[in-house]
């Protein structure tokens, strides 16, 4: 980890002086107070038919500054980091929260992580401009070759470095440098006048290489022609109540949306979240068991410490069936008489934090993967989702399959387009029959939105069995 005098130098602001903020403006008026310093460099290059399209890099700095007042939350931020603005801010922010009551107990500075989970000789924004878009031609390239069918490629690759330092009134102080970087690529087949879509991509807070090592680009741009032609030939998915198998990854996404956000503490908090007042209780199948890890190296969304200055961890929310867990910030835990658990997370320093997931899944089963698609009579094996929508507090979802394929007597069979699942989160965990050995992270390329606000996360499943499914689709 860097050294303090890293980040005081890069905002040329000291520690004495944040605490001066804190202090004439916050200290002793509210319960817990902090202040936010970001500064961030975004990255975008784009290549479509074969030339370069976008080719842009953005960078902003800014602060915010956080009073709260028993479950009052007053925020006001500035794009220009200077004392006379912190100061105005710091008076802003206490007026929205600001009560008549003597101040509450302040946080205790959390431990400082010894790890650095995503330490990077060259860091993906200082990669050479040359070598990217060399890359991103060579993916152009790869996919035109792979099937004549092919008549459209974009790829994308985008990077970023975001420098954070937080002072808090309990006078501690935590920064972070973090990397990140995405490749992306998007293929369009056509045949016999049908036109369809494959996408595929990764990344994490990894180095440009990462890219290059084992011809991962090479992998990525065969998966997303292979999506696109595969569908060529899918027929109308089925309807009706179904055993479906997800497979392991990135269908994880369904758990994550329909299951995760119900387990963040706000929701929790304020009761209206499936899972609240449960701790204790069974709320899945005891196949089960689901972990938020910020602490895996270089995975898309882990972090060092959160946007509060606490250390990320590994945090069991469900286990064998039973909930014993929820993903807290410093106000909640506080107003639930919890800890936190490093899931404070915002966007930049426009946005306060919030409970949010990092990287999410469920563990690993003891079932091979063939064997439970041996056990399916009649179902969907569904291995990539695209869109589809959660009501978060009650977990009901539709999500679309972008990738999925009939099973009959025990045999995957034609794959199939138009397949969305219908359900409920909590009551699709009760579900669960089978849980394969063959656990997988995603590639790194989830995006979380809650409240207005996106962060980048993770998600992964191992192969797993859900029975009664409903299913829509085009065909009875």
């Amino acid at each position: 980890m860097l050294p303090e005098r890293f980040f005081s130098d890069r905002f040329a602001l000291s520690p004495s002086l944040l605490d001066r903020v804190l202090g004439t403006a916050l200290r002793g008026r509210v319960d817990d107070a902090d202040i936010y310093l970001e500064y961030r460099v975004n990255e975008e290059l784009l290549l479509e038919e074969g030339a370069v399209k976008k080719a842009s890099r953005h960078v902003s700095q800014g602060a915010g500054v956080r009073a709260q007042s028993q479950t009052r939350t007053g925020y006001a931020h500035t794009d220009e980091i200077s004392l006379p603005n912190l100061e105005e801010a710091a008076r802003s922010a206490r007026a929205i929260a600001d009560r008549a009551a003597a101040s509450g107990s302040v946080a205790v500075a959390p431990g400082r992580p010894s790890r650095d989970l995503y330490a990077l000789d060259v860091p993906p924004i200082a990669a050479d401009l040359t070598a990217k878009l060399d890359l991103l031609r060579r993916v152009d390239a790869e996919a035109r070759a792979a099937d004549p069918r092919v008549s459209q490629v974009i790829a994308t690759l985008a990077s970023e470095e975001v420098i954070l330092y937080i002072a808090t009134a309990a006078g501690w102080t935590a920064g972070d440098v973090r990397p990140l970087t995405r490749l992306n690529v998007t293929v369009i087949a056509e045949e016999g006048g049908t036109r369809e879509l494959g996408t595929y991509g990764g990344g994490g807070r990894v180095p440009f290489d990462y890219f290059l090592d084992a011809d991962r680009w090479r992998r990525f741009t065969g998966e997303a022609v292979r999506q696109a032609v595969l569908k060529l030939r899918a027929v109308g998915a089925p309807a009706g109540t179904m055993t479906v198998v997800l497979g392991p990854g990135w269908p994880g996404i369904l758990l994550h949306e329909a299951v995760g956000h119900g387990l963040e503490g706000d929701f929790n908090r304020k009761g209206v979240s499936a899972f609240s007042g449960r701790l204790g209780q069974k709320v899945a199948s005891e196949l089960v068991s689901v972990v938020d890890d910020g602490t895996l190296p270089n995975r898309r969304g882990s972090l060092n410490i959160d946007d509060e200055g606490t250390p990320t961890g590994r945090n069991v929310l469900i286990e064998q069936g039973v909930l014993c867990g929820y993903m807290q910030d410093r106000l909640n835990a506080r107003l639930m008489g919890m800890s936190a658990t490093g899931n404070g997370r915002r966007e930049s320093f426009a946005y306060p934090p919030m409970p949010r997931m990092t990287n999410t899944f469920m563990m690993a089963g003891q079932d091979a993967p063939e064997d439970i698609i041996r056990s399916v009579k009649r179902g969907l094996y569904a291995v990539a989702f695209g869109g589809g929508q959660v009501d978060i507090t009650s977990g009901k979802f539709v999500f679309s399959a972008s990738e999925a394929y009939l099973v009959e007597d025990g045999r995957i069979g034609a794959p199939v387009k138009g397949a969305t699942l219908i359900g409920s989160g909590p009551e699709v965990l009760t579900r669960v029959s089978r849980v394969g050995h063959d656990l997988k992270l995603d590639e790194g390329i989830g995006t979380c939105g809650k409240d207005g606000q996106s962060v980048p996360v993770g998600v992964g499943l191992p192969t797993v069995r859900i029975d009664g499914v409903t299913v829509g689709g085009t065909q009875l």
